[in-house]
């Protein structure tokens, strides 16, 4: 079984949403070979989008209910697979992409060896993860004004308010900077989850639960630490990112690309007022996209760099920086919940067809009713 186990998971993890491309260098088994037994990985590959009870897995799977039932929540806690917790029943689980998904359910499991494989791995990733974007960018609160047209998922506070149950966990992309040596110093402990986010990281042990007024604080203190907000890029947001442009892989990405503003799922992009400008700075040190820089003592921006994260906004003395929203063809699309955003991922990967989700779900209803056996 373990010749190919390995092998047969990348290639399930690869025909998700998210994908899981393989390379030359076959640095995506090792990682598979650090994060799962061979037990594991083959189990993971019975799971799929639809959320199961372990009756139905273990019919597929072709072992016990209860062996179902106990290793697959043994995987969920260990972060490889998601749980899903209805108010009554037994648990469901479904498949875990690897991001976002498997790689951030490891923050607290990291140690060198796997953090090296994904650095090197992350640009190979990064090509597929991209095609549709899972993160967008938001202004921080004091980038946007009242003459602005925004809209409620655009403001942070407000898809903050709008939820229930809230978390927040340590950064993956600063911790694993931090252990080996790279880290910047901003806060680590920023990743804020909702609702059936919140869930999951609580019981994991890779959140703690808080209450709106942290949550709000944090959104702040990101502001304050020159942090970009990046939430899940649907309407219903499960989570908000708080990222540095150091050690963030998706605004690293941005980072290396020419034209940062034609990646990032962004509605705004800065201008500059000369006419009141100081060009005292404060806006270049903290831009995470270097689309500002001093020449000859005064400011420049190039607007192809910036991403509308209003970091230059929120603490310009003269107020000479404002986000403009761009034309509504260049709107990005956002998505109503993270299943739409999900369907639409795979689908532009070739990996998701609409026959295709139908065939899933059939397959998975005479499942369970072969399993009430």
């Amino acid at each position: 079984m373990e010749k190919n186990v390995y092998l047969r998971l990348a290639e399930h993890l690869n025909n998700l949403p998210g994908g899981f491309p393989s390379t030359a260098s076959g640095v995506e088994q090792r990682i598979l070979r650090r994060l799962f037994t061979p037990e594991e990985a083959e189990l993971a590959t019975f799971l799929t989008l639809i959320s199961e009870e372990p009756r139905v897995v273990a019919r597929r799977a072709g072992i016990s209910k209860q062996e179902a039932a106990i290793r697959l929540e043994a995987m969920a806690k260990r972060g490889l697979i998601l749980r899903e917790e209805p108010e009554k029943g037994p648990f469901r689980y479904l498949a875990a992409q690897y991001v976002v998904g498997i790689w951030e359910f490891h923050v607290n499991d990291l140690d060198e060896e796997l953090i090296h494989d994904m650095k090197e791995y992350e640009p190979t990733l990064s090509k597929e993860s991209m095609k549709v974007p899972q993160l967008r960018v938001i202004p921080v609160a004091g980038g946007l004004t009242s003459q602005h047209k925004i809209l409620p998922h655009e403001m942070a506070g407000e898809l903050a308010r709008s939820q229930k149950k809230f978390s927040v966990g340590p950064c993956i992309c600063r911790r694993e900077n931090t252990l080996v040596g790279q880290g910047c110093g901003k806060p680590e402990e920023t990743c804020i989850g909702f609702g059936l986010a919140a869930d999951f990281k609580i019981r994991n042990g890779i959140g703690r639960k808080i209450d709106l007024q942290e949550t709000l604080d944090i959104l702040k203190q990101a502001d304050e630490n020159g942090l970009v907000l990046q939430p899940s890029n649907n309407k219903e947001a499960l989570w908000i990112c708080c990222c540095c442009g150091c050690c963030c892989q998706v605004l690293k990405t941005f980072k290396r690309h020419p034209k940062p503003n034609t990646l990032a799922a962004t509605p705004y992009f800065a201008e500059i007022k000369p006419e009141t400008c100081e060009n005292c700075g404060t806006c270049v040190e903290r831009c995470q996209m270097e689309a500002l820089e001093m020449d000859n003592g005064f400011v420049f921006l190039n607007q192809d760099r910036c991403i509308g994260c209003g970091l230059c906004v929120s603490t310009c003395p003269t107020d000479s920086i404002a986000l403009v929203r761009k034309p509504d063809r260049d709107q990005p699309q956002v998505y109503k919940d993270l299943v739409a955003m999900t369907i639409q991922h795979g689908k532009s990967r070739g990996k998701l067809t609409t026959g295709g989700l139908i065939k899933m779900a059939v397959k998975s209803k005479v499942d369970r009713i072969l399993a009430r056996g």
